[in-house]
């Protein structure tokens, strides 16, 4: 929108406070600020419910894998053809033996539901999920015949267990006696204790050598599940396709949609749902910046009267607020996105600062999954909320715009 020189002085001359109208300003400041508030808040709860799906799909997918191919009847004694098939399908970047299994674990006294994880030795140093999260021994001590475990750091804190700590593993499949199965109790060292940052995964997962596990569980040569990595999760269904035909009665291919449907469709709801409601802070502080604008052409009535009678066209008077309306919810845009980005820098500090001053636990691992508030931001939808927030509020200058356009000068300066 061009302004002449005279619309940029009165323009900006409205958008400073005059004599007797103080209470116009303050409503018009009240309307930048709600605009401001309404951006930084939509900024950051978008960020923050982008970031939670993003670290659980790194987190889940990092140990999970994109798919999986899960034996019948809990055992795949056939695996080596099946990871074969895998590896030569295109689009499938890598396919990992494994055994999991749950378990239970005791430590001085104290018992434990565990999640036992077989991996080969190379794969246990090369996953990234876990290599990177060691905070305590090293995962190369974990090798085939050593009797040496890694265990999650949750699991560690609940156990009062240490590397070097010697735990047992009970397993079901026992030996049969006249008296009945008896379970089988082993004992690991502990070598090596890791962070994923999932609660639910650090207080269950057991690590061993693959081999440890096929002893320990009776398996033979078999695994219970292939891991699938593919070069796009976002496509696994059409690129897994030609391999469920290849498998057939070997096992059945689940991929991450299927596996955690439930959770990844409640975070898409919940996030549509708060950019819904959060949308409305930024509505009402339309609303202020269209109340604000009726009382300032008000105000002004007589002004604009004069400058019509000066020659001013109406198409300048709409110019002129416009410019004003979009103005305040421009600068509250700006300072919305300043705020926003703010808070996501210093994001844990406050929720750390509001626990230590309200002495109540806002970010439960054991509730939130996570044991960090996380964030992403996406730039497309930093725009979108921005050009959002501009267009209603060049939307709110219409009406009053079009009032001062139609100001009769005639009218107004009859008894002037």
């Amino acid at each position: 929108m061009i302004l002449s020189r005279y619309e940029r002085m009165i323009a900006r001359r409205y958008l400073l406070p005059g004599k007797g109208e103080a209470f116009i300003f303050l409503v018009a400041g009240i309307s930048l600020v709600a605009v401001m508030l309404g951006v930084a808040a939509l900024v950051i709860v978008m960020s923050v419910m982008n970031g939670f799906r993003a670290e659980l799909f790194d987190k889940i997918v990092g140990l999970n894998g994109h798919a999986v191919v899960q034996g019948y009847g809990g055992q795949m004694p056939d695996w080596r053809r099946v990871v074969g098939l895998a590896e030569t399908t295109p689009g499938v970047t890598s396919a990992t033996p494994l055994i999991e299994q749950p378990l239970m674990t005791t430590y001085n006294g104290r018992v434990e539901g565990i999640l036992l994880r077989g991996m080969r030795g190379a794969d246990i140093r090369t996953n990234k999920t876990i290599g990177s999260k060691v905070v305590m021994g090293s995962l190369n001590s974990l090798k085939p015949g050593s009797g040496t475990i890694a265990i999650g750091s949750g699991l560690a804190d609940s156990l009062g267990a240490v590397v070097g700590s010697q735990i047992s593993l009970i397993s079901p499949q026992g030996q049969s006696t006249p008296f009945g199965t008896v379970p089988r109790i082993v004992n690991y060292t502990v070598g090596a204790v890791f962070t994923i940052g999932v609660y639910d995964f650090d207080k269950a997962y057991v690590i061993m050598p693959l081999e440890d596990a096929q002893t320990l569980l009776m398996f033979g040569d078999s695994v219970n599940i292939v891991e699938l990595q593919t070069n796009n999760p976002d496509n696994v269904g059409p690129i897994l396709a030609p391999l469920v035909d290849k498998i057939g009665r070997s096992g059945v291919v689940q991929d991450w949609r299927q596996m955690n449907a439930q959770l990844f469709e409640a975070l898409g709801v919940e996030r549509v749902a708060m950019f819904t409601v959060l949308s409305i802070i930024i509505l009402v502080a339309v609303f202020n910046i269209l109340s604000s604008l009726i009382m300032l052409v008000r105000a002004k009535t007589r002004d604009i009267a004069i400058l019509r009678t000066m020659g001013a066209s109406r198409g300048a008077m709409i110019r002129i607020f416009m410019v004003v309306g979009t103005t305040i919810g421009g600068l509250g845009v700006i300072a919305g996105l300043i705020l926003g980005f703010i808070f996501l820098w210093f994001r844990q500090d406050v929720v750390n600062a509001v626990q230590w001053a309200t002495g109540q636990n806002l970010w439960d691992p054991s509730v939130r999954f996570l044991s960090e508030l996380p964030s992403k931001t996406d730039p497309v939808e930093v725009t979108a909320i921005a050009l959002m927030a501009l267009v209603f509020s060049f939307l709110a200058t219409l009406y009053p715009a079009l009032k001062a356009a139609s100001t009769d000068p005639v009218q107004v300066l009859r008894y002037e």
